[in-house]
């Protein structure tokens, strides 16, 4: 089948997190000359795509997703029945990411790839918790020794057009919480209470869109983000026993899980407080000198005529999982302006341009 026939197959799976609906035998089936690994670990399905071409040269790899998001309600035609409308393709998952994963299949099926191994890395586990995911295939090719030098996800990374960006990094995520300890009592005698809000008032202002750090030319400044803070009885004559809060720090390289302890450690100082702190992602950037960016680059303009920026943006993304085992990685894929949306769809031509564009990567690279 051609590349489009096999994107619209792909969106027919309901794969919704963890599921795989039988995807990813499919898929096998359909890369019947790579040899096939299932990875399975706590009802998440894995799948690793392997083929050897000679002894000598780099080991690239593809990484994606297969599985996709609730569907929600309102969408005009059924959202596991893909309908191609005006230059569309409709359906749950067409921009995020069935469409990178059939793109490269279709590469890695298709071209003459000159390096020592090519594989390709799939998991049912991203739009979720991703703890048995993509860690899990890195964990069985490392036992394997058959970690890959180079990478691509294929998430959907362009803004306004295929081929305007390419993401070279992601920010980390840093979760807290401060509980501010105080005494309940009666508003008419504070000298009998401690107040927790107004102990913590103080250091409001250092906390709330704090920058941790400057910034550099590749991340913005890694700031405090407070989401939640809570106290009280919601009542006007008794003041609090304590203050909860919560923040999110998108941290760069720049900044640490340590540096973020050590910052609410001092601006808590003297207060009776607890903090729980935990890195859910790390960050992590590939350089633009990189192979991996470099030929990435000189694909796109060949194929777009477009010069990609590179940036960080965004939230998580299984690239981070990559990168922590040593793997040069970048992101590349359709436009993301309808991701996790109802009615998603991709643009027809921009899919068969990706599949151009990866495959030129392969054979070039």
């Amino acid at each position: 089948m051609n590349a489009k026939e096999l994107l619209i197959e792909l969106l027919k799976f309901k794969s919704i997190t963890p599921k795989d609906d039988g995807i990813l035998n499919f898929i096998a089936l359909e890369l019947s000359d790579f040899e096939a690994f299932f990875v399975e670990k706590e009802g998440v399905k894995n799948l690793l795509l392997t083929k050897k071409f000679q002894d000598e040269g780099d080991h690239l790899a593809f990484c994606g997703h297969v599985d996709v998001v609730p569907t929600g309600e309102g969408w005009q035609s059924d959202p596991f029945k893909p309908v191609e409308k005006e230059g569309f393709i409709y359906a749950r998952g067409a921009q995020d990411m069935k469409s990178g994963v059939a793109a490269f299949i279709h590469a890695a099926k298709n071209a003459n790839f000159k390096g020592s191994r090519l594989s390709l890395m799939l998991t049912s586990d991203e739009e979720g918790e991703a703890k048995y995911g993509t860690l899990e295939l890195l964990k069985f090719m490392q036992e394997e020794n058959i970690l890959p030098d180079f990478a691509i996800v294929g998430e959907p990374t362009c803004d306004k057009h295929l081929g305007d960006s390419i993401k070279i990094g992601r920010r980390g995520s840093i979760n807290g919480k401060i509980l501010i300890r105080g005494k309940q009592g009666h508003v008419a005698y504070p000298e009998k209470c401690i107040n927790p809000i107004h102990d913590f008032s103080h250091a409001l202002k250092f906390l709330a869109g704090f920058d941790l750090d400057p910034g550099s030319a590749d991340f913005t400044p890694s700031k405090i983000v407070i989401t939640d803070i809570r106290g009280g009885l919601e009542v006007c004559n008794v003041t609090p026993n304590d203050l909860k809060l919560m923040f999110n720090v998108r941290n760069s390289p720049d900044t640490t899980l340590d540096d973020v302890k050590n910052y609410i450690d001092k601006i808590c100082h003297g207060l009776n407080y607890e903090l729980e702190i935990k890195q859910s992602s790390k960050p992590f950037l590939t350089h633009h000198d990189n192979k991996v960016v470099q030929k990435l680059n000189e694909s796109i303009q060949k194929i777009t005529q477009r010069v990609p920026s590179f940036n960080t943006k965004g939230g998580t993304s299984d690239a981070r999982f990559l990168a922590e085992f040593g793997i040069s990685v970048c992101e590349f894929g359709v436009c993301n302006d309808r991701i996790h949306a109802i009615d998603e769809r991709v643009s027809v031509e921009d899919f068969e341009k990706l599949c151009e564009i990866y495959k030129d990567f392969i054979e070039n690279f």
